[in-house]
């Protein structure tokens, strides 16, 4: 790819001083089990991480990207075919 096709990380400027680790996790099941999905909100923004690894990365929304993402996962947009 050249760079002209590079995909642009629109959030580098602040994806480094969003602070995480003291934010308040929702999970997506109330199963023990199985942890699921977490989304927590930081300084405007949303962040998503795997609950069965908490130390793992943290994907960050824009509330404009998580509102497409939630309107397309209601639309079915994501479901296995």
């Amino acid at each position: 790819m050249s760079e002209e096709t590079q995909p642009v990380d629109d959030k580098a400027h602040i994806r480094d001083q969003l602070d995480f680790s003291n934010a308040e996790w929702i999970t997506s099941t109330d199963e023990d089990d199985e942890p699921g999905v977490e989304i927590a909100f930081v300084d405007g923004y949303v962040g998503m991480r795997n609950g069965a690894d908490p130390d793992g990365p943290v994907l960050v929304f824009t509330p404009e990207e998580w509102d497409a993402f939630v309107a397309g996962a209601k639309d079915g947009e994501f479901d296995e075919p």
